[in-house]
């Protein structure tokens, strides 16, 4: 059987990876602060990485679970990129044990 996979098109992928409380920070929105403790990656249909932070309000309380922008810091560039380095063997190795 001819591999199909040229065929198959895939729009995104995405990860989420945690974000170390040394590297966690907040942000306000609507007048309540949330700690951001999580990175939602995406990889886009042309290579590129996106993503985004999400975090709880700080005082507690029923929120849903709120995006924020990702500051351009050195040290959350580098949690992104280990995340989709480690999100990449992940996917090898389901698909090595696949065969």
């Amino acid at each position: 059987m001819a591999d199909k996979g040229d065929e198959v098109e895939v729009s995104a992928l995405a990860i989420n990876v945690a974000i170390p409380d040394a590297l966690q920070w907040e942000a306000t929105r609507r007048d309540r602060t949330f700690r951001l403790t999580t990175l939602n990656v995406r990889m886009l249909p042309d290579g590129r990485l996106a993503s985004k932070a999400y975090g709880r309000p700080v005082e507690g309380g029923r929120s849903g679970y709120t995006s924020f922008p990702v500051p351009d810091d050195p040290d959350l560039t580098a949690l992104v990129a280990a995340g989709a380095r480690r999100a990449a063997e992940r996917w090898a190795a389901a698909h090595d044990r696949m065969r």
